[in-house]
């Protein structure tokens, strides 16, 4: 579908499709189907994320796929958690208010986009501080975090992620445990 969409029309247009998508340029952009390893990977991480919030008392949200992050008048992505702070989105709402950690786990197909063009979109939102992108055949996130004007990076593949704010920390052994 070639078709220039706005935020309102693209989304109900969306309701009416079999597969999901999101919106790039205002154009809608077919989301890949899931492998299994996929799906059970990103589960853990919103898991983990949720428990974190809730052992620390965070006036945060753990999200799961779904809701949207809105980065500017025609773009529109779809991460697979977000961890989205301050009073809680309204039960209606399709997209986060105030997300602060986004999460992508990494598909063969969509790997190029992740790795450059939402981690440049994902900081234009302001209220973003953290974008972890998660392999899925290997244990490994690239952990990029805002620092005043910088975006620092490193890879991770051991150990804990340190998410501050909101002020929790993720361990790489609860989304990567040890095969029997």
């Amino acid at each position: 579908m070639r078709q220039r969409l706005s935020r309102e029309e693209f989304r109900r247009w969306a309701a009416g499709q079999k597969r999901r998508y999101e919106r790039l340029g205002g154009e809608p952009v077919a989301m890949s189907p899931e492998r299994i390893e996929h799906a059970r990977i990103k589960s853990r991480i919103w898991a983990a994320l949720d428990r974190a919030i809730k052992e620390n008392n965070l006036p945060c949200e753990a999200l799961p796929d779904g809701i949207a992050i809105e980065v500017d008048a025609d773009t529109d992505y779809e991460p697979d958690a977000v961890v989205n702070c301050g009073p809680p989105a309204p039960g209606d709402a399709v997209a986060a208010t105030n997300p602060v950690v986004i999460v992508e786990v990494l598909s063969p197909s969509t790997e190029h986009i992740d790795l450059a063009d939402k981690l440049a979109d994902y900081f234009r939102v302001p209220s973003v501080q953290h974008y972890l992108i998660v392999r899925a055949l290997r244990r490994e996130v690239i952990h990029h975090r805002r620092s005043g004007e910088e975006i620092i990076s490193r890879v991770v593949n051991v150990g804990q992620i340190q998410l501050d704010p909101p002020g929790i920390t993720l361990d790489l052994a609860d989304i990567y445990p040890r095969q029997a």
